[in-house]
């Protein structure tokens, strides 16, 4: 299995990368609520991606690849923007997020967190992001 979806980067599109993502999510053996929180992380890598690499310039997009290996499902996105490495992220600390009531900056956490494992390249121009999940 290798399938591939080209977003665009308008926010509008992630309702398609859900879509995408369920139909893709049920050929697999995970369940319901591990193929949600799949769906999940991918969503937040794609949307930061389109947010902040891409400033929601809909003339510009980000390319999803999803490969399955043994028992394995992969989820490799490419883009060409401002590059953000998501393993060299810190993590915030919970107790000053909830005592300033700082919206955003938990997904990455979460990513971290529902992945198995995740790897990041760039290249100066091209940037890589590859979601390990076992089945």
């Amino acid at each position: 299995m290798k399938q591939k979806l080209r977003l665009y980067c308008n926010t509008d599109q992630l309702v398609n990368l859900r879509q995408f993502l369920d139909l893709e999510l049920k050929e697999t053996t995970l369940t319901e609520i591990d193929s949600l929180q799949v769906i999940l992380a991918v969503e937040e890598v794609c949307a930061n991606l389109i947010i902040h690499s891409h400033d929601c310039n809909p003339t510009e997009f980000i390319e999803l690849y999803v490969l399955r290996k043994n028992e394995t499902i992969i989820f490799e996105i490419k883009d060409y923007g401002r590059g953000f490495n998501i393993i060299e992220y810190q993590e915030p600390n919970i107790d000053q997020v909830l005592k300033t009531k700082r919206k955003g900056g938990l997904g990455i956490m979460l990513v971290k967190k529902i992945m198995d494992k995740i790897e990041f390249e760039s290249n100066g121009t091209k940037n890589t992001c590859r979601l390990f999940k076992n089945l």
